[in-house]
């Protein structure tokens, strides 16, 4: 497939999962040989329509140059008419201009004017990929300005904000703690569907290039120890570190970071305390580099039953029978601020920097879990991962991944809202594939 095709599919891959419907494109694709029937098959056996869909377009990018523009047809054949014509858009995107505008710039035989006429140019209708003549030089050079000043535009904001170096290969350590089978001293349940969450996120992180390992069932010591090695780890060589806990969690008093976790053993490990393992004072190595933690756990044992809004605010949708979370009581309630806090001093860089702290569920609440596909955060994280990582920065995925799970709903009632304690001091790009 073109490449240029192959950036369409990964641009509005949210789109296509969201909307296409696999099972009326089956037969179309096989009889235009854009899959085999062992292919078909596959997609078909991936799981949900949305899990089809994805599995669609990632299978997609793999066939020939003709590929993109039968898919269209497909599209089109099958009355898919509005993604169809996203897609067609994208081809304007690709070429630098604004596909939501679908802007066809203009070949004037006077001196080329220094404002595109924006307005009269919105009426023209979207051109195939594969239908885009070669521009004369003239057209190259309209192209080449409002290109240019499209960019000025519409980045100059983030383009002032430095990116992290995020290109080592691999691009750092990635260690997941799943908690799953809790003691029975602890008087903590099962955490069913765990395994689910781990296996997506040792999948995902592997394929953004990090060495990721695993690590089940730890008693509290345990966790402190598996901290501890990660922080005496050189991390020369690498440009970033990530830490994932999946275990049952609560509100303890804080000075910075909420939350605590639980061994299997039923004692917790503040989340302080875990980030403090990797900060700039305790892991050199890591100065100046992101360190990432992402917590599935309950931050408390409060339900939040939201409130009500304009019905065309919110999408419809539901949990399941089998939503559990990952709560217990909450030992104590938080404090804002601690007297132990000391003023930041001298031309450093303060200890908690560049350090983001992404929770599954507001401090205090409840965080959801499906016992047979995981928990609401981590399916909707790593969805957004794939999805996105090619073109949005973290900080901008975590507030899709917020969004998507703001609209779930446990048993009808109940909601959820994930957040982060970002301490970032720039943009950060995963390596995509």
């Amino acid at each position: 497939m073109e490449e240029c095709h192959k950036k369409i599919l990964q641009r509005y891959r949210i789109n296509i999962v969201t909307s296409l419907d696999p099972s009326s494109l089956y037969d179309r694709l096989l009889d235009k040989d854009i899959f085999t029937s062992d292919m078909i098959e596959k997609i078909k056996n991936s799981g949900t329509r949305r899990d089809q869909a994805r599995q669609l377009a990632r299978d997609l990018e793999t066939r020939g140059s003709r590929a993109f523009p039968l898919f269209l047809e497909c599209l089109q054949d099958s009355e898919q008419h509005s993604l169809a014509k996203l897609l067609q858009s994208g081809a304007l995107d690709v070429q630098g201009l604004k596909s939501n505008s679908l802007i066809q710039p203009v070949v004037r035989t006077s001196p080329l004017p220094s404002v595109v006429d924006f307005q009269q140019q919105r009426k023209a209708p979207p051109i195939c990929p594969t239908e885009i003549p070669k521009p004369s030089s003239n057209l190259q050079n309209v192209q080449v300005q409002v290109q240019a000043r499209t960019r000025m535009q519409g980045r100059k904001r983030r383009d002032s904000l430095q990116s992290y170096k995020m290109d080592a290969i691999p691009c750092g350590h990635c260690l997941i703690i799943n908690n799953v089978d809790f003691e029975p001293q602890s008087q903590l349940s099962q955490r069913k569907g765990s395994n689910v969450d781990c296996d997506r996120l040792e999948r995902r992180f592997k394929a953004l290039n990090f060495l990721v390992e695993v690590r089940t069932n730890l008693k509290q010591r345990r966790i402190k120890h598996e901290l501890s090695e990660l922080s005496k780890k050189d991390h020369s060589p690498y440009d970033c570190c990530v830490v994932i806990i999946l275990s049952h969690g609560t509100e303890v008093s804080h000075n910075r970071f909420p939350g605590a976790v639980y061994g299997v053993d039923g004692q917790y490990v503040p989340v302080q305390h875990i980030t403090n393992y990797l900060n700039g004072k305790h892991c050199p190595s890591l100065q100046g580099k992101p360190k990432l933690f992402f917590i599935q756990a309950c931050g408390g044992g409060e339900r939040d039953l939201g409130f009500e809004v304009p019905s065309d605010e919110t999408e419809e949708s539901g949990g399941g029978a089998d939503d559990q979370t990952d709560a217990i009581p909450a030992s104590s309630s938080s404090d804002s601020l601690s007297t132990s806090d000391e003023p930041d001093a001298g031309a450093t860089l303060p200890t908690p920097s560049d350090i983001l702290v992404s929770y599954s569920t507001f401090p205090g609440y409840v965080s959801w879990r499906d016992t047979e596909s995981g928990s609401w955060y981590i399916e909707t994280l790593d969805r957004i991962l794939e999805e996105s990582a090619a073109t949005d920065d973290l900080v901008t995925m975590l507030m899709m991944v917020n969004h998507e799970v703001s609209q779930n709903s446990a048993k009808g009632i109940y909601k959820q809202m994930p957040g982060s304690f970002n301490f970032l001091r720039k943009l950060l790009y995963f390596q995509s594939t």
